[in-house]
């Protein structure tokens, strides 16, 4: 029987701190999902009306955006924002089809499934969370 490969050390000290890059850049391109519909930057049409299923959704990507961004809360917020992303794609793009690259829902997907990672593998060590020794 062949003996199990091992990871490389350099793997074993750089996954915890990808971990952390990949929180960091998922946030921030979600939270531009918010600036969008909120903030109106970059420039759309969206101008939901505030208290709207869509102005709620926006909030939550811009306020929860910016808390995973900086690692705070991450655990509650990334779960919290894998339902609004799972709502987002039945609620949304489901009825427009069934193939997620046709019905514009594989973005609202992969975001759904990265964010429950978090919800279990945490932040990383570059966050606030593990700053103040929280798991």
């Amino acid at each position: 029987m062949a003996p199990i490969p091992t990871a490389p050390a350099w793997s074993l000290t750089w996954a915890p701190r990808m971990l952390s890059v990949l929180r960091i850049v998922s946030a921030l391109i979600f939270m531009a999902h918010g600036t969008q519909k909120i903030l109106g930057f970059p420039a759309s049409d969206m101008a939901p009306p505030v208290g709207s299923l869509i102005w709620v959704a926006g909030m939550l990507e811009l306020v929860g955006g910016a808390l995973l961004v900086l690692g705070l809360f991450t655990r509650p917020v990334a779960f919290v924002l894998s339902g609004l992303m799972a709502a987002a794609y039945w609620m949304a793009h489901a009825p427009q089809g069934p193939f997620p690259a046709l019905n514009g829902g594989d973005a609202a997907i992969l975001y759904c499934f990265v964010f429950l990672y978090f919800v279990f593998a945490g932040p990383g060590p570059w966050s606030l969370d593990a700053a103040m020794g929280r798991r």
